[in-house]
């Protein structure tokens, strides 16, 4: 396996061979990147009508062509040290794209030179003192092999600090792979450890490990499976009142969204169908939506959006869950029991299935 992935790498590097490496270019690029990013959030926040939310909206970066641009600079050079940040931010903008094939199917971008970066980290980069942008990196990228790597980095690294960072990374991981009992002690360890390395460091938006970290052990307290889900007290788009208590006796997806996010189309047109298909069985749809309070009356009014939903624009009901990136759904059972939290698919609706199939039929029958 580690053989088959280093020729994938030297072939990755010899395809990119014909464009050099340029520090200053890779510079460039996360620079104009996070200035138009930045501006744009800008625009979006202004936005006072609905129409100018969508034409806005319809001008946010793309990250595929930057990503295809980084590539150019750094696929030659993966193993000299400059590349770290800019391999990292690679990594941080790649996940969840996806390419045109030939035949007209799309397939996920940029997979052999993940590949290429993770294997350049393992042979060159362990010991690096610039190396604790790429650990959180590697947790945002979804690829299997980032919680192994971590592990490398907290016994192999030097630094405490990177150690830390790699240990609340790592915590992350293990976040996305269940809650088992073993599962839950590496991560409460990962946390530990991250506190006592690497506290203040900031990751990154005034966000440091301690604050990361709080959150975390919030979430494992109060958050996970079988905890009862913290009531939502709000109002829906009409401004009337809405609480999540008031759907006791019924099972309840509840999805934290923006039509901002990435893959804002695919994610609606997903819950609508569930909200189809769960019609007139005890099962609710309901959404909290960060967007301007006139967007998701907008969406609401044109049925682009079927389920109801809290308008969040502040995002108080958002923290209160300790929601760091959207979409985020749970699922819930009449008691308010958590019994799936992740990103919206498959998983989320078998959960729900297999709740319906232990409610017992009306009657006691």
């Amino acid at each position: 396996m580690k053989r088959t992935a280093r020729l994938i790498a030297a072939a990755i590097l010899s395809i990119a061979a014909d464009s050099p490496a340029s520090p200053a270019e890779a510079k460039h690029i996360m620079e104009s990147w996070d200035s138009a990013v930045r501006n744009w959030s800008i625009e979006m926040r202004a936005a006072a009508t609905p129409e100018t939310h969508d034409a806005v909206l319809a001008k946010r970066p793309e990250r595929l062509p930057q990503a295809r641009r980084m590539w150019e600079q750094i696929g030659t050079a993966l193993d000299e040290e400059w590349t770290i940040e800019p391999a990292a931010w690679f990594l941080s903008i790649t996940p969840g794209l996806v390419e045109a094939r030939p035949d007209g199917s799309n397939a996920p971008a940029f997979v052999e030179e993940t590949q290429a970066v993770l294997q350049a980290v393992e042979t060159h980069h362990l010991k690096s003192p610039k190396l604790m942008p790429m650990c959180m990196a590697l947790a945002a990228s979804g690829n299997p092999r980032t919680l192994a790597m971590l592990e490398k980095i907290q016994t192999t690294n030097p630094d405490p600090r990177i150690q830390g960072v790699a240990a609340i990374a790592a915590s992350l991981v293990l976040k996305s792979l269940g809650d088992d009992p073993e599962l839950m002690r590496k991560r409460l360890t990962c946390l530990r450890k991250a506190i006592i390395d690497a506290s203040d460091v900031d990751l990154g938006g005034g966000v440091t490990v301690a604050k990361l970290a709080e959150d975390e052990l919030y979430i494992i307290r109060h958050l996970n499976k079988g905890r009862v889900a913290p009531d939502l007290v709000g109002t829906d788009s009409a401004n009337r009142p809405l609480k999540l208590s008031d759907e006791a006796g019924r099972i309840v997806m509840l999805l934290f969204w923006s039509s901002a996010m990435n893959e804002a189309e695919r994610v609606i047109a997903m819950t609508n169908t569930v909200r189809q298909r769960f019609e007139g069985r005890p099962v609710t749809v309901l959404g909290v939506n960060l967007d301007p309070l006139d967007k998701l009356r907008s969406l609401e009014a044109d049925s682009a959006v079927t389920w109801r939903n809290f308008s969040d624009p502040d995002g108080k009901l958002a923290s209160a869950y300790r929601v760091n990136s959207l979409p985020l759904v749970y699922v819930l059972d009449g008691e308010r029991r958590i019994h799936f939290s992740g990103t919206p698919g498959s998983f989320a609706e078998l959960t729900m299935e297999a709740l319906l199939s232990e409610l017992k039929p009306a009657g006691g029958q």
